[in-house]
């Protein structure tokens, strides 16, 4: 493809250099550059893209965007396109598209956003579009799905470059659909821009990211992007949590709104649920007539989000039949109150809770279906991330559970101490008993050691990770596994097995 095809509707200042170059392949990371790419230089949170130039260039680039001038040394047979500073993932985004033949208009696209519930809602929306028999992909902080199969990401939504192969691999499969979170980073680095919506959906928000966004004010803004219109267009259907004090700021951005809820007036509600380790039964009233849910999913946090989706499928005009096939067909969510058995006598879960109100719903949701026995919860909170939210993380724990293992998350490069003592602060406004223990896998064997017949433990943070990031780097950790493994070598063991 020509270069000038490839950057056409791009905010570009100049080319210099080879304006005539073919481009055969576009990267953002120089370790990703083959022969005749066109190389994005662009600036990060701890890196700028320029400091690899050279090494694109030694790859065979043969031309290179950046919003800085084209500096001196660069060889004369280099295309150099100067980006407009501050909108230069725009430009990334404008020539992936075109680059891949504008894959996002073949499609159907369906934004979740939100704080929490966001990957759980991503699963039941796809569950309900392939019970329709649609073809989707699901790009979620669990991994990224295409039709040409399954892969880890890297982040909650991938940069755009990356989107739009994806999309296109959907698109050269006969798909339909693509069903992936939102998240603000993605947001306001741009990485959905020009991506028009068929669905978005705004779960709720509550405290995170403030070590990026710095204000709540800024984080919600970011969300509020999606609603806006991502540089085409507002959304079609926006399916807002009524719920959340910041919905009613979301509405009459969109054509068309759905609103769902269990407390304010909404047009999807459920009056009466029942709930159990085995699952979720209750009868959604919607514009589109009742729709009766069972689900393998527990909790009531788990009615907001089949509420929501519900919301899409009706948006989506599916029928309600096949709304039903696909919430009941979704037996679980990767770390998101997952159960672990081994044959225990007390209920084992993993949830990705690392934020004070996910905590409280974890724990909320494990309280209402105990049968007299504690909640144990063990959770730590990462390293180079809001430090503000610490507290409140122990807070949240220590006022629900009978016993909390505070232990350590992903600390990266800071201390697991330091980290600890922030989250003591919290816990020590409360009169729960609780154990430090800085080694997770230790931490494990002491929570399930505590537990007793007829408790619940709770394993919050990770989730779905099989890894924990250290300061050497990251190694290899699963809740799942290690708590499998621990039960094993206490003598439990599955029926059977």
């Amino acid at each position: 493809m020509d270069l000038g095809d490839v950057i056409d509707g791009a905010e570009v200042i100049r080319v210099t250099g080879r304006a005539d170059a073919k481009i055969v392949a576009l990267a953002y990371d120089s370790r990703r550059v083959t022969p005749n790419s066109l190389f994005f230089a662009l600036p990060g949170e701890k890196e700028n893209g320029i400091r690899f130039v050279a090494d694109a260039l030694a790859r065979g680039a043969v031309a290179v965007a950046s919003p800085q001038p084209r500096p001196a040394d660069i060889p004369p047979g280099v295309a150099w396109v100067e980006l407009t500073p501050g909108k230069e993932r725009r430009g990334l985004a404008r020539a992936a598209a075109n680059f891949y033949n504008h894959p996002a208009s073949a499609l159907e696209l369906i934004a979740v956003t939100g704080t929490n519930g966001k990957t759980t809602t991503a699963f039941l929306v796809d569950s309900i579009l392939r019970a329709a028999g649609r073809t989707s992909a699901l790009i979620s902080t669990t991994g990224y799905r295409t039709p040409k199969g399954s892969r880890i990401g890297a982040n909650t939504t991938p940069e755009s470059l990356d989107l739009e192969q994806m999309f296109a691999e959907v698109r050269d499969a006969g798909g339909t659909h693509a069903v992936l979170e939102a998240s603000s980073h993605a947001l306001a680095m741009d990485r959905l821009w020009g991506c028009h919506f068929a669905a978005a959906v705004f779960t709720n928000l509550t405290r995170d990211h403030l070590d990026y966004h710095k204000t709540f004010e800024a984080y919600f803004s970011a969300k509020r992007l999606l609603f806006e219109g991502t540089g085409a267009g507002a959304p079609d259907l926006a399916v807002l949590n009524a719920d959340d004090d910041y919905a009613s700021r979301l509405e009459g951005l969109s054509p068309r709104t759905l609103t769902y809820g269990l407390v304010a007036v909404a047009d999807l509600t459920a009056k009466k649920f029942a709930f159990s380790f085995e699952g979720l039964e209750f009868t959604a009233h919607t514009p589109s007539g009742n729709i009766h849910v069972r689900s393998p999913l527990v909790g009531r946090i788990n009615v907001y989000n089949i509420l929501a989706a519900i919301g899409v499928g009706i948006g989506l005009n599916i029928p309600s039949a096949q709304i039903e096939a696909g919430i009941a067909c979704l037996e679980l969510v990767p770390g998101r109150f997952e159960r672990v058995d081994e044959g225990q006598p007390f209920q084992v879960f993993v949830d990705y809770a690392h934020t004070d109100d996910a905590l409280r719903n974890l724990i909320s949701t494990a309280r209402e279906m105990a049968s007299g026995g504690r909640i144990i919860t063990l959770f730590g909170a990462g390293g180079e991330r809001d430090r503000t939210k610490r507290p409140l993380m122990g807070e949240a724990a220590g006022s629900l559970s009978d016993l909390v293992v505070l232990t350590s998350d992903n600390p990266r490069s800071e201390d697991p101490l330091r980290i600890i003592n922030d989250v003591v602060v919290g816990l020590q406004k409360t009169n729960v008993k609780y154990q430090v223990e800085p080694d997770r896998e230790r931490a494990l064997a002491i929570a399930l050691g505590e537990a007793r017949p007829g408790d619940i433990v709770l394993l919050a943070g990770k989730g779905h990770e099989t890894y924990q990031v250290l300061r050497d780097g990251a190694v290899e950790f699963d809740d799942r596994e290690k708590a499998r493994a621990i039960l094993r070598r206490k003598g439990f063991s599955k029926r059977g097995s």
